[in-house]
């Protein structure tokens, strides 16, 4: 192996650590604000060794009768109108650190409703709601200079419950198939979720699928599997293991 190719392997091998930049951490990718209660508050850190700004911004997601969602941008309303607000809008998180973001619902709850929310870092600029001049953005982007740097956002989901909430969940399996019915008025979860073969208990890694009011999901596992998974039903916990 001549000299050049090593020294090509080992900047591949370099780990993403190493690079300079922020490393944001949003926690779960699934939130709730269950009835009764109107904020939730969301801790965001930041593992890298820069600090991160970070711009939040929110969308409706509404879903059609097949199911199918579409995005509605929350920031494009009036300050009154909107069902959701974030605040702060703008965060700058140091090296390390960590800050809190708050959700406020102040929408109606006659049925579930669902956001996105998304935390991208940027390279601030004047007057883009970071308080910095000129000098001080100069002086950050020339910090980044010295490493490879993605700066990687995230989204998560917001899930408000009605005033209201009341489950009915439905299982049965057909061919090697599980079919979870919600008939219910709020989102269902099924957590730590594993298809798992009876003869040598062998599982597939876990996940964690929702399924909304009057909704159904299929799940194709081979027949005679066991599904394995906690039924979560707003605050109830259930452990449950069906066989296909």
């Amino acid at each position: 192996m001549t000299r050049t190719l090593k020294c090509l392997l080992l900047l591949l091998l370099l780990p993403l650590g190493a690079q300079a930049g922020p490393e944001l951490n949003i926690g779960g990718l699934y939130n709730y604000i269950d009835s009764g209660k109107s904020t939730l508050l969301k801790r965001v850190r930041n593992g890298g060794d820069t600090t991160a700004f970070v711009k939040i911004s929110a969308a409706e997601l509404v879903y059609d009768e097949q199911g199918n969602a579409r995005e509605v941008s929350l920031e494009t309303l009036p300050l009154d109108q909107r069902a959701l607000l974030v605040s702060p809008a703008r965060l700058i998180v140091p090296a390390r650190g960590l800050q809190s973001v708050r959700f406020l619902y102040r929408g109606k709850r006659a049925q579930e409703r669902y956001f996105r929310v998304r935390f991208i870092p940027v390279l601030p600029e004047v007057d883009d709601g970071f308080a910095m001049d000129q000098a001080q953005a100069d002086a950050y982007r020339d910090s980044l200079k010295a490493g490879v740097t993605v700066l990687a956002g995230y989204g998560s989901i917001l899930f408000v419950r009605p005033d209201e909430p009341h489950y009915a969940t439905r299982t049965s399996t057909h061919a090697g198939t599980l079919s979870v019915a919600n008939e219910g008025n709020a989102a269902v979860v099924l957590d730590h979720f594993r298809i798992c073969k009876i003869a040598d208990q062998q599982c597939g890694p876990a996940a964690k699928h929702h399924v909304l009011p009057g909704r159904t999901r299929q799940i194709e596992g081979q027949p005679g599997d066991v599904f394995q998974f906690e039924l979560q039903e707003g605050a109830q916990r259930q452990q449950m293991r069906v066989q296909g």
